[in-house]
């Protein structure tokens, strides 16, 4: 067996189906699927038992742990050369797995990843989060599945590794968020190569509302702290944009009450969103609710970032104690 599939999934039994669904159609079939209960409350037990016949799928129910603790769980469990792990929320294009091949075929790599897309059934706010997320006005598209010139860090919702690399770094840590990250940089650092397969593309679902991205960008901005933490000197320049967005956008609101004048670049901004997301998805509504999705993914991040800092940096608490409410069911 070439490739093990480890999908970890917490209470999403009818995402599992589609993306289940999806591998019955790939185009290449050396792989098995290993799915992974983590604690639910509404299991997907019963959708896995319909692709017994149709895939080499195994299904296991465990306590709740987190996800990165589940993908070792199935890692502990499979048979494949490579290990690719996906979050139960993304669905397969058909030849997913043949673009490994063939990236693999023509350059060896030790882990890799590849980027996310909108699919056409995605709701109209799925669509404008997935553009926040990967858009240049955003993040500077370095979620957008774009070759550039830093090291490109795989994300667990489309990540490959080596079985034996995995099982050396002793896989996932104990983080609840941004353990994907940790993971990206213990590879780099055991000295393994690491490279972006842009036609190893998935569908992302990512949240399917405003609050839920809040608070998923949110606990992205404290993780963010805790990698720091862990990994003194990856903190870049680019990881604090979101946070100074914040002050940014605070101060001129503030300020506009004074001058409304102030107002502008926030009313600039969300116009030049609205435009490029309603060009990019024909959609003049995505375009409006991109406007709400970007500030939440700048805000929210920024927001979790600089509360990070107060409780880990300032008043030196410990990973776990600063935000155990965010970290545990």
């Amino acid at each position: 067996m070439k490739y093990s599939l480890i999908i970890p999934v917490y209470n999403r039994p009818d995402e599992v189906d589609e993306l289940l669904e999806s591998l019955t159609h790939q185009s290449v079939k050396d792989f098995e699927v290993i799915v992974v209960e983590d604690g639910s409350s509404i299991p997907c037990s019963e959708v896995v038992e319909k692709y017994q016949s149709l895939l080499p799928i195994h299904y296991y129910s465990k306590p709740n742990s987190g996800p990165g603790q589940s993908r070792n769980y199935g890692a502990e469990r499979s048979s494949g050369e490579y290990l690719i792990v996906l979050d139960s929320d993304c669905i397969l294009p058909p030849d997913y797995i043949k673009a490994i091949d063939e990236e693999l075929s023509q350059q060896p790599a030790d882990a890799f990843g590849g980027p996310d897309r909108a699919h056409h059934s995605f709701t109209a706010m799925q669509k404008a989060i997935n553009y926040s997320m990967t858009s240049f006005f955003t993040t500077g598209g370095i979620r957008g599945g774009k070759k550039k010139l830093d090291k490109f860090y795989p994300r667990s919702f489309n990540m490959g590794i080596k079985a034996s690399a995995y099982r050396a770094l002793n896989g996932f840590s104990a983080m609840r968020f941004g353990e994907d990250i940790d993971f990206s940089i213990r590879i780099f650092d055991a000295g393994y190569s690491c490279r972006l397969f842009p036609g190893a593309w998935v569908y992302h679902k990512r949240r399917t509302d405003l609050r839920k991205f809040f608070k998923q960008v949110y606990n992205s901005g404290i993780a963010r702290i805790n990698l720091t933490k862990r990994h003194p000197g990856t903190l870049k320049l680019v990881h604090l944009l979101p946070a100074c967005f914040t002050i940014g956008v605070l101060a001129m609101l503030i300020l506009g009450f004074f001058c409304p004048w102030f107002w502008l670049p926030i009313a600039a901004y969300a116009l030049l969103v609205c435009v490029d997301a309603a060009i990019q998805n024909r959609s003049l509504l995505i375009g409006v609710y991109a406007i709400a999705a970007s500030f939440i993914q700048l805000i929210g991040y920024g927001t979790g970032f600089l509360m990070a800092v107060w409780r880990r940096c300032i008043l030196g608490r410990g990973e776990f104690e600063a935000f155990s409410k965010n970290f545990y069911k």
